[in-house]
């Protein structure tokens, strides 16, 4: 019956999520969750959240966890904007400042909702091949951005960067924002905590940047949804307006309760991420003894191939195993696993399942 749908429908691919099977003992590598628990300071806010005030509807506004994460960041809450997950945030963006009538310049290979976000919202994307180390080309983007007969419409990028994990120093950031000074540049920091440099101190100097951020990696709540976006009070109305169009009231009141509370516990956020950033480098050291090659990652996975080994054929190994990892199909990837970093235990087991598979 797709005669109902509207045209733009019939043509959309949409975002295709990792798998999240319900199978015992599984080792579940495929989607970059932390592996460890939230804080228990957040467990124990949602759930004193939970005891009144569920019949009221939350804060519009969410005023308290901007105020939270502007104060985290040496922000003003004018400066912050929150939504249910980064992809509602990143989604609220591409709405507000990419449809020009110049294109949107994107890399090849980078977190694939981008591309969706663009047909959905009928956005024409230039994409930059990223270059032969699978590294971002900010020289190309950013003359791309600067030729006057060509304009820009935009460039938004993943820094550390998804599928591959490879992070940008902070003045190839600038970089990009000298090149397009009238149009939004978006970096997306999902990952930055597990080693990325943050563009969030380069705000002050530049209107046209905005960063996108999630409590999902870092902070251990992928469960609970919340994402942020800090840039100039100027795009922050813009997203607002965007916001209060579509959905007036996109955090609940346990999330924002839970998210404030692992915000404040600095401690437990040192720790679980020191623990991630530690046996990422333990698990490359051993992919790297079992013939891997395994790009530098600043991000809470690593995306590695094997010479000798096809990895398609290796990730249907796995899962045999009861081990999950994510393959991508698009060309110039599709010869790498992007494996999460898991606890110790689930690194081990993914390591003997590889010995298995390997032969």
């Amino acid at each position: 019956m797709s005669s109902f749908w509207s045209p733009r429908i019939a043509d959309l691919r949409p975002y295709v999520p990792g798998e999240q099977p319900r199978i015992d003992n599984l080792v579940k590598l495929n989607t970059n969750e932390n592996p460890y628990p939230p804080s228990p300071l957040a467990i124990d806010a949602i759930q004193r959240a939970s005891e009144n005030g569920l019949e009221l509807y939350p804060d519009p506004t969410s005023m308290a966890l901007r105020e939270t994460i502007a104060r985290r960041h040496g922000l003003a809450a004018q400066q912050v904007f929150v939504g249910n997950g980064s992809d509602e945030v990143l989604a609220h963006a591409f709405f507000a400042f990419f449809q020009q009538d110049a294109p949107l310049l994107l890399p090849d290979i980078t977190y694939s909702f981008y591309k969706v976000y663009a047909q959905l919202y009928g956005i024409a994307c230039a994409l930059q091949p990223v270059d032969d180390r699978l590294r971002i080309d900010v020289d190309a983007l950013a003359a791309r951005a600067s030729k006057a007969d060509q304009g820009c419409g935009g460039i938004v990028i993943a820094n550390p960067n998804a599928p591959t994990g490879i992070g940008l120093a902070l003045e190839r950031i600038e970089q990009l924002l000298i090149a397009c000074p009238h149009r939004v540049v978006l970096v997306d920091e999902a990952y930055v905590d597990f080693g990325g440099e943050s563009a969030l101190p380069l705000i002050a100097r530049h209107a046209n940047l905005l960063v996108v951020r999630t409590l999902s990696k870092s902070h251990s709540l992928a469960g609970l949804r919340v994402g942020f976006a800090c840039g100039q009070s100027h795009l922050i109305e813009a997203l607002t307006r965007v916001k209060d169009s579509f959905n007036s009231y996109p955090l609940d009141r346990l999330a924002s309760a839970g998210a404030i509370a692992a915000l404040e516990d600095e401690r437990y956020f040192e720790s679980t991420r020191k623990a991630v950033m530690d046996t990422r480098e333990g698990l490359s050291l051993q992919l790297e003894d079992l013939g891997f090659e395994v790009l530098p990652s600043q991000a809470n996975f690593v995306f590695v191939r094997h010479p000798n080994h096809d990895a398609a054929a290796l990730a249907a190994a796995l899962r045999e195993r009861a081990v999950l990892v994510r393959h991508f199909t698009q060309p110039r990837i599709a010869q790498f696993l992007r494996i999460s970093i898991g606890t110790r235990d689930q690194c081990s087991a993914l390591v003997d399942a590889l010995q298995a598979a390997l032969g």
